[in-house]
C-alpha cells in the first residue's frame, strides 16, 4: 500500500516515534501494537487549501445539483435555479418555487416581493407630462369659455347655437380632467369612474359636434323656398340631438355598471417578475359598445360635415368640424392596435394620450378659428358682414 505524508505512532516505546514518510510503507495488519492516523494539517500540499476528494466543487446557494451523464453518482453539475425558483442551501438537490406574489432575488437565494406596476405619481415621469398637458388644455378651454361668455352677443358666438357651444366647451374641459382617474394606483372606485366619465363626457362632446353639423345641414336646406326643413331650424333641434345622443351613452354605461362593473385586478401572469395592478373592465362587450358608440357619433359628424364643408358662407363651421372629426377618427383608429398590443401601464398611457390628443383636436379645430375672428377680426365680425 502506498502512503504519503502519513504519521506513525509506535506504542511499544516510552516516547512516540513520529516519522513523516514519503514513499511506500509496508506494515503487517496482524501486529496490534501498530496503528495509523492521518493529520491533514501536518501534510504538505501544492495549494494553500487542503484538497478534497470530490469530483467537483459544492453547489452554492442559488444552484442545484444535476447528475453527470457517464460519471459516478457522487459527480454532478451545478445548475442555476430556473425562473421563479430559489435555493438557500449548499449542495441543494432541488430548487424551491417562490409564492405567486414573490420572485427570487438576483442571486436566487431568497424570495422577495414582486414589484407592483401602475402609472405612479412618484416613479413615472410621463405622469408629470400627462398632468401638465391635461391642466394646460383645461385652462385653455376655460379661457375660451370666458371669451364666449364675455362676447355673449357676438355674431360668431351666437351662430350655430351658443348653448351647444357652451356645452361642448364644458364637456371638453371635463374630458381633460377625467385623465386623473387613469393616474395613480387603481382602486375599485377609480376603475368604476375612469371609463364611464370618459365615455359620457366624450359622448356629450361628440353629440354637441353632431348637433352643430346637423344645424349647418338644416340651415342650408331651409334656404330653398317652401322647404320642409324650415320648421326644424332653431335651437330646439340642436338641444334635442345633444340630449338624445348623450342619453344613449348614459344608458349604456348604467347597464354596464349594473351588470358587470369594472374592478381592480392583480395581473400575475403577463410578467413573471412583477404584478400589474390594473382595472378589469368587467365586460369587454360593454366596454367596446361604449367605444363603438363614440365611433358612430364621430363618423356621423364627419360624414355630414364633409358633405356641407364647401357650402358658401363667410364662416362655414362645417369645414372646421370636418378637420376635428378627421383628427379624432384617425387618432382612435391608430390607438386600437397600440392599445391591444400593450399591457399594464403602457396600455393606460396609450388611452390617456389618445384622450388628450382627440380632445385637443376638437378644441383647436373648432374654437381657435372662432377666437381668432372674435379677437383679431372685429371689422368683419358684425352681423351685416356675416
Amino acid at each position: 500500500m502506498s502512503l504519503y505524508n502519513w504519521i506513525f505512532y509506535i506504542e511499544d516505546f516510552g516516547n512516540s516515534l513520529i516519522s513523516n514518510l514519503i514513499g511506500n510503507i509496508e506494515y503487517d495488519y496482524t501486529i496490534k501494537s501498530y496503528y495509523t492516523e492521518i493529520y491533514p494539517k501536518s501534510m504538505s500540499w501544492k495549494t494553500s487549501n487542503i484538497p478534497q476528494s470530490r469530483c467537483n466543487e459544492r453547489c452554492s446557494p442559488g444552484f442545484r445539483k444535476a447528475p453527470k451523464t457517464g460519471h459516478q453518482d457522487c459527480c454532478y453539475d451545478c445548475v442555476v435555479c430556473s425562473e421563479g425558483e430559489m435555493s438557500n442551501a449548499t449542495d441543494s438537490e432541488t430548487c424551491d418555487r417562490c409564492p405567486d406574489d414573490e420572485w427570487p432575488d438576483e442571486k436566487k437565494v431568497k424570495c422577495v416581493p414582486k414589484s407592483h406596476e401602475f402609472l405612479s405619481y412618484e416613479e413615472d415621469e410621463i405622469v408629470i407630462l400627462f398632468i401638465f398637458t391635461s391642466l394646460l388644455f383645461f385652462i385653455i378651454t376655460i379661457f375660451i369659455l370666458g371669451i364666449f361668455i364675455h362676447f355673449w352677443d357676438n355674431p360668431i358666438v351666437r351662430a350655430n347655437n351658443r348653448t351647444v357651444s357652451f356645452i361642448l366647451l364644458v364637456s371638453i374641459s371635463l374630458s381633460f380632467l377625467c385623465v386623473f382617474f387613469f393616474l395613480g394606483r387603481p382602486v375599485d372606485i377609480t376603475c368604476l369612474l375612469r371609463q364611464t366619465s370618459f365615455g359620457i363626457f366624450f359622448s356629450i362632446s361628440l353629440s354637441s359636434v353632431l348637433a352643430k353639423t346637423i344645424t349647418v345641414c338644416i340651415a342650408f336646406k331651409a334656404t330653398k323656398p317652401g322647404s320642409i326643413w324650415r320648421k326644424w331650424v332653431g335651437v330646439k333641434t340642436s338641444n334635442y340631438v345633444v340630449g338624445i345622443c348623450s342619453s344613449v351613452q348614459v344608458l349604456i354605461c348604467i347597464v354596464w355598471m349594473t351588470v358587470c362593473s369594472p374592478y381592480q385586478e392583480l395581473d400575475m401572469t403577463s410578467y413573471t417578475d412583477r404584478i400589474i395592478i390594473q382595472c378589469n373592465e368587467g365586460s369587454d362587450v360593454w366596454f367596446y359598445s361604449m367605444l363603438g358608440y363614440l365611433g358612430l357619433l364621430a363618423a356621423m359628424s364627419f360624414v355630414l360635415a364633409f358633405m356641407v364643408r364647401t357650402l358658401p358662407d363667410s364662416f362655414n363651421e362645417a369645414k372646421y368640424i370636418t378637420f376635428s372629426m378627421l383628427m379624432f377618427c384617425s387618432v382612435w383608429i391608430a390607438m386600437i392596435p397600440a392599445y391591444l398590443s400593450t399591457r399594464g401601464k403602457s396600455m393606460v398611457a396609450v388611452e390617456i394620450f389618445t384622450i388628450l390628443i382627440s380632445c385637443a383636436g376638437i378644441l383647436c379645430c373648432i374654437f381657435f378659428p372662432k377666437c381668432y375672428m372674435i379677437l383679431f377680426k372685429k371689422e368683419i365680425n358684425i352681423r351685416r358682414q356675416m
